[in-house]
């Protein structure tokens, strides 16, 4: 059976992303389905109070933020321009841009009542409320803001006009096959459009056809555990040798981190490395024994250091 467990729900927009580049990279995975909200208490073990989806776990190696998990799939896989820090930079910039502004333009723009709907018939009035009430309260917080509705629009027709040219010349976004771009440009269309059920992609038929060769790969073959499979697979697991850090760390140094735009719940544990491009925390709970949780740096910052 697949040691990659992903901690996801349907309707994430963001989980769909990692679904999809599964799916393309050809990795077997097992899925542990979470609640769409806090609180996760068969995650917390693992990944403490981090609160954005998904998470990633391999054993006692836990995976936050997609930039992250997108890493481990790309060295999983041997296709190293899935993850971020291999990109040139144009390719990083797009990846910042869509990742943030863009995907909070797509959220705006896609037909509220349909995804409520949706995630009523799946669920209950009740939860359609709680979620309502976590998502207001997570943007009030926010140290970034969702432009308005018509603001909104504008940088979703924006968007959408720059990938169509980039599509003229090429079937993926910056070349013959996708890179991490095209899933981050995915996942957001994806939830305006599969979701949403809204049209409005259909005006740009280059993106059309690209969404399609994008579906086309699937989510790749998983099959559902549940949460206690995935508590115990840690157990039974040992973290895996630590990077060669290239920051002065003061391993075992306790520090908090959190995400810098929003759903800034912090996790708290021992800083264990510091490479050119993530984070290493090790953390212990009696459920599942010592765990290491990866963070990105980019769009998370540490306190206690």
């Amino acid at each position: 059976m697949s040691d990659f467990i992903l901690h996801h729900y349907s309707m994430s927009p963001f989980s769909e992303k990692i679904r999809l580049m599964l799916g393309y990279a050809g990795i077997d995975w097992l899925s542990v389905r979470v609640r769409e909200m806090p609180p996760r208490p068969l995650l917390e073990p693992l990944a403490g109070k981090y609160r954005k989806i998904p998470v990633a776990q391999i054993g006692a190696d836990v995976f936050c933020d997609t930039r992250a998990i997108s890493s481990e799939i790309a060295r999983l896989s041997g296709k190293p321009e899935l993850a971020l820090e291999n990109c040139s930079e144009e390719i990083q910039q797009f990846v910042r841009r869509t990742d943030l502004e863009v995907f909070l333009a797509c959220i705006m723009s896609a037909p509220g009542g349909t995804l409520l709907r949706k995630m009523w018939k799946a669920s209950s009035l009740w939860n359609v409320g709680r979620f309502l009430v976590d998502r207001i309260s997570m943007g009030r917080k926010a140290t970034v803001k969702a432009a308005g509705p018509a603001k909104a629009k504008q940088i979703v027709r924006s968007h959408l006009e720059n990938m169509e040219q980039l599509l003229a010349s090429s079937p993926f976004l910056f070349g013959d096959a996708p890179t991490i771009a095209d899933f981050s440009a995915w996942h957001s269309l994806w939830f305006i459009r599969d979701l949403g059920e809204s049209r409005y992609v259909d005006r740009f038929a280059n993106v059309s056809a690209w969404m399609e060769r994008m579906a086309a790969f699937g989510h790749g073959r998983s099959t559902e555990v549940s949460a206690e499979y995935a508590l115990d697979a840690a157990l039974s697991a040992e973290p895996r040798p630590l990077p060669e850090s290239v920051d002065n760390v003061a391993s075992g140094q306790a520090i908090s981190i959190c995400p810098d735009d929003y759903g800034q719940t912090p996790v708290s544990g021992k800083l264990l490395a510091g490479t050119a491009h993530g984070w290493v925390l090790g953390r212990e709970h009696p459920r599942v024994g010592k765990v290491h949780v990866h963070f990105p740096k980019q769009g998370f910052v540490i306190s206690g250091a």
